[in-house]
Formats: structure tokens, sequence, C-alpha cells
């Protein structure tokens, strides 16, 4: 009978237990040691991983930086004075990632894809681990392909190719960031995918910024990443790799796109920033050891990709603003290692009135004529030596009174060819009309006009070729070198233009 009822009792427990359901998750937690100025000490999450996100309470996370023996140091995304001591933190088991994808096009966001633009939530599906280590040498082939800016002086003198990292350089209020706004404007039409990374600007710059590009229709192929001087430190120091990814989703399509960062100097101090806060070494003026390497594994993400894995493009414009022109500085000479070349903005040209303000002798692309069409490589060939020596002899002139006829001659030729390669904001050009422009001056065609009328005689000779012979423009175009039949069109339009030229 005692047998029979222990059966009974088992078969019952059996039943009972086939139909209990039961959810059991393990979590690794930690809890909050110490909080202040955005950065959180976590003691107990021992298996934590180097940029891993982590939770903590109100939908506030965090960035893991720094892993030590006992803790690990925490950057929080958001007000850090919601977070108290003994709080509960826990591990999501996944490294930093943010949207990706076409529906970011045309949007303003944070840099974890978040909109900013009060246009609604983004139905992107896509996500990108914002760093990722940047392709290696085979992966890559050389850059021979250009990216127009639509500045005459830059794609003459200092060509950008597709693949390049070009840095910006010079004080503030010179115009960097309206050489960038030209060259994402110069791609309308062009299929390449811009991006525009803000960081530590004011609201109001980038708003102003906003406003050009829509504007101008460039909205529709640009993304604008924001941290702005009112973003947490740890959102300023995300922005640039965040903006690197967003663009990367395109270039491994197979796509071009262009990235510019604006600026790298307050990314250095945002950085800078976290790493005092977390206790690490400083070095050089307060700069932790490794900010030379915080800038080259992000720039060397540039790439021109290899036929084989897809050809895809990524230009990147870093700038960086020096203080009373120096580019000796930490940051400048930092950057400008890592970059294949510099457009030097100098605020004495800019206060002369000759914009974009480039100082031809200090800009230099180390890709060269490699990312210039043919065409404008003849024209432009000797531009840039000639340049210089007219910088030169203009500083020389100044203390000498009594010069030689053929000194005079040169400083009448350099005053009429730094004219030509003025330039008003928005309006970049087609780089035949580029070419025509520049050609009248290298062949000496403007020396009888007077420098006051130059820049007439440039707009007046533009209209006339647009309107009458356009033939010429559209066979550069195809061409894509000068050969003696444009040469002597080009002749020929000149002398019919001279002639109505008052």
């Amino acid at each position: 009978m005692a047998t029979t009822r222990k059966d009974e009792i088992t078969a019952i427990l059996k039943e009972q237990l086939k139909g209990l359901e039961y959810d059991l998750e393990m979590q690794e937690v930690g809890v909050v040691v110490e909080v202040g100025d955005g950065i959180a000490r976590i003691y107990g999450l021992e298996r934590a991983m180097a940029s891993e996100i982590v939770e903590l309470p109100g939908e506030l996370y965090g960035l893991v930086l720094n892993l030590e023996e006992e803790s690990v140091g925490v950057a929080l995304f958001g007000d850090s004075e919601k977070v108290q001591e003994g709080d509960e933190v826990k591990r999501t088991g996944r490294v930093l990632q943010t949207l990706a994808g076409e529906k970011m096009l045309g949007r303003i966001v944070d840099p974890l894809g978040r909109p900013l633009d009060g246009g609604g939530p983004i139905e992107a599906t896509e996500t990108r681990k914002a760093e990722i280590i940047a392709p290696g040498i085979v992966e890559r082939q050389p850059v021979d392909t250009p990216l127009q800016t639509g500045l005459k002086s830059i794609d003459a003198l200092t060509p950008i190719g597709r693949g390049q990292r070009e840095l910006i350089i010079g004080d503030r209020r010179t115009g960097k960031t309206a050489i960038v706004l030209d060259t994402i404007i110069n791609q309308k039409g062009e299929d390449v995918v811009c991006v525009y990374v803000a960081i530590g600007q004011k609201a109001s710059t980038v708003a102003r910024i906003v406003d050009t590009l829509t504007k101008y229709d460039a909205m529709d192929y640009t993304i604008v990443v924001v941290a702005d001087a009112n973003s947490p430190t740890p959102m300023q120091y995300l922005a640039p790799y965040a903006g690197c990814a967003m663009a990367e989703y395109f270039t491994y399509q197979g796509r071009d796109a262009f990235i510019v960062y604006d600026d790298l100097s307050k990314h250095a101090v945002a950085y800078r920033e976290l790493s005092l806060l977390l206790r690490r070494p400083p070095g050089r003026e307060a700069y932790p050891g490794d900010i030379f390497y915080t800038h080259s594994r992000l720039l060397e993400r540039a790439v021109r990709l290899a036929d084989e894995q897809g050809g895809g493009s990524l230009t990147a414009f870093p700038i960086i603003e020096t203080k009373a022109g120096d580019i000796t500085a930490y940051i400048p000479t930092n950057v400008i290692s890592i970059t294949d070349g510099q457009i030097y903005l100098e605020t004495d040209l800019f206060n002369q009135g000759f914009r974009p303000a480039i100082n031809v002798g200090f800009s230099v692309s180390r890709v060269g004529g490699e990312a210039q069409i043919k065409a404008m490589s003849q024209i432009a060939g000797p531009l840039r030596l000639e340049l210089s020596q007219y910088r030169e002899l203009e500083a020389f002139a100044e203390f000498s009174a009594d010069l030689d006829d053929e000194s005079k001659a040169q400083l009448a030729r350099g005053d009429r060819l730094m004219e030509i390669l003025k330039q008003e904001q928005y309006q970049p050009m087609p780089v035949e009309e580029q070419i025509v422009a520049i050609y009248v001056g290298v062949e000496n065609h403007v020396v009888d006009v007077e420098v006051a009328d130059v820049r007439r005689f440039e707009r007046e000779w533009l209209k006339f070729i647009r309107e009458e012979r356009g033939e010429i423009l559209t066979m550069i175009r195809e061409e894509r070198r000068m050969t003696d039949e444009i040469r002597s069109q080009l002749e020929e339009a000149i002398g019919e233009f001279k002639k109505t030229f008052a």
C-alpha cells in the first residue's frame, strides 16, 4: 500500500514539473562606487570588454573606457547627476554601435544615431560598430580618381583624390568650414554621400551650416552628426568615430563617401578631459600618451577600396584650428603627419580679401597630379611654383622701391593670377569652367587688363563661353585633356571676347 502511494506521488510531481515554465537569466551586474564629471567607476564587472556599452538606472548608458584590476571606468552618455553611489549597472554584451543606412540621409543625428531635427524616428535597420580596424594594404588601391571641390585654388594647386585624407588648417575665422561646405555643395549630382561631423561647435553655428546645406539642396545626400558644445564630453569624443561608421556603410557598398571632422582640435580637448578624469597619466600639454593613436586610427579609415572589395571610397577632411598661425603646435603636427597633405588658410590673406585664403607655399597634396584630370594638370602645372615665387617677390618688394622690369612684370602677372583664383563662397565651379578661367591667366591674356577689372573679366569671359562657345566646355569635359584643337578654339574664343570686353 505504501509503495503505491509513493509511486503516485512521484508521478504527480513529474506531471507538475512538465508544465512548469521558468525564465532564468544570468546577468553580470556591478555597483557604482564613484561618480562625477560624466565618469563613473564601477565595481564587479569583471568580464566587461573595452568599448562595451553598460546600462545604468533610468535608461542611461555608458561606455567602458578603463579596465582596471578591481573596477572599470565608464564615460556616461547623459546627466551624471542622476547616477548615485550604489546604483546597479548591467552589462549589455555589445560594443558601441550606431545607426547607419539610406534612411539617415538628410537627417541631423547625435553620435548614437538618434534624431535631433524633430523629424520623427529614423527607420534605419542597419547598425555599424563605431570603431573598426582600418582596411589593410591588400584591401586598398592607389588614389587616382579626383574628388572635385569646385574651388579653383584647390582643384588646380592641391587636388583631392577619392580616398584621400586632406587636412584643413588655419586660425579661427579664416574660412575652414566654408571650404568644406563648398565641397559638399559641389557633390550635387555626383553620387557622393557626405557626412558632416560637428564636434564641440556652438548650436547656432551648426544651425547656420544646416540652413546653408538645405538652401543649396545638399541635405538630400548629407548626414549631419552633432555633438555640440552642450553635449556630454563622451559624445564629443565619440562623434567622429560614429560619423565615420555612418559613411563607411556606403563605402563598403561600393559607393563614394566624403566626411568632414569639424574639428579635431576640440575632439583632442574632449579626449584629454576624459583621460584626466579617468586618471590616465598625462603627457605633453596634459594630453594622454595615445592622442596620436586616437586620431590615426580614425583617419586611417579613409580608404579607396580595391575592386575585389567593391571599389568604394571614403575621403576625409579633418579640420584643425591653430592659434596665431602656429602649425608647429602639438595637435597640428600630429594630424599633419597622419594626413596626405594640408590646405593652410592664412589670416593675412583672408583680411586682404583673398578668399579662399589659401597659402600656396604651405599647402600641399601628397597625392598631387595623380588625382587631377589631365587637362587641369596641363594648365595648372607651373602655377604653384609661379605663385610661390610671386609671394616671395611681393614680400621683398615691400622693402625695395627700385625693382627691375622683369620683377615688375612678374609681380603684375602674379597679381592677376591671384585675382583669378579668388572665388565667392557657395559658388563652386565645374572643372571645365575652372580650366578655361585659369587658362586666360596662365597664358597671359589678362596682362593688359587692370587688376581691379580681372574678376569682372573672368565673370564675363565665363558667361561668354557658356552662352556663345559651349562646345569648348563640352570638349574639355569629354576629352579630359587639352588637345591642340581645344587650345586653338580657346585662343579664337578669347580673341572674339576681348573685342567685346570694355
